[in-house]
């Protein structure tokens, strides 16, 4: 299911100043929730110094248990994100939140449990591309050819994507056991 075809799959240079807008999305994040031990991470490609990018900042927020998404999404949505429940068709473990209301989005809120299996294999392929540049140069070009090749076609842009990131995700369960 496509949620933003009407935009095409542009990748931009690492940009410098995605940690420093993550830092401060995190800090307005903090700020409306106000929940105790809440994890806010940075993840996706922006997250990778050096790593070419969608220019959107993926945002990890892990809560305690999934219930507590409930109190988290309004005072997100007052940050001005958008709720979009259709998403949990797809990925019924997670809440999806995107900012600005209009598109093209800029931000991203994957609404998860801290824990889940959602979130450490985001948090796992993160650090894996971190600490090994040549993954992180390969998924680069990987991405580069997959958006020439789908650019107005995000579904298949991503599912071009896909065994690249499972890989990782399987070399890094096996490393972590």
């Amino acid at each position: 299911m496509s949620f933003d075809s009407e935009y095409p799959v542009i990748i931009e240079d690492y940009q410098a100043q995605w940690p420093r807008l993550f830092e401060a999305e995190r800090a307005r994040i903090l700020a409306a929730i106000g929940l105790p031990r809440v994890a806010v991470e940075h993840v996706g490609s922006t997250a990778v110094p050096g790593l070419a990018a969608k220019p959107i900042i993926d945002i990890l927020v892990g809560v305690r248990r999934l219930q507590d998404a409930a109190a988290v999404i309004p005072p997100l949505e007052g940050l001005g994100y958008e709720y979009l429940p259709d998403r949990e068709i797809e990925t019924p473990e997670r809440r999806f939140l995107a900012r600005p209301k209009t598109k093209p989005r800029t931000h991203h809120i994957h609404l998860v449990e801290a824990g889940s299996d959602f979130a450490e294999r985001h948090l796992l392929v993160r650090d894996y591309l971190r600490a090994h540049p040549d993954a992180a140069r390969e998924y680069e070009d990987l991405k580069r050819a997959r958006a020439a090749q789908f650019r107005e076609n995000r579904e298949a842009y991503t599912e071009g994507k896909t065994p690249f990131v499972r890989r990782i995700e399987e070399i890094t369960l096996r490393s972590s056991r």
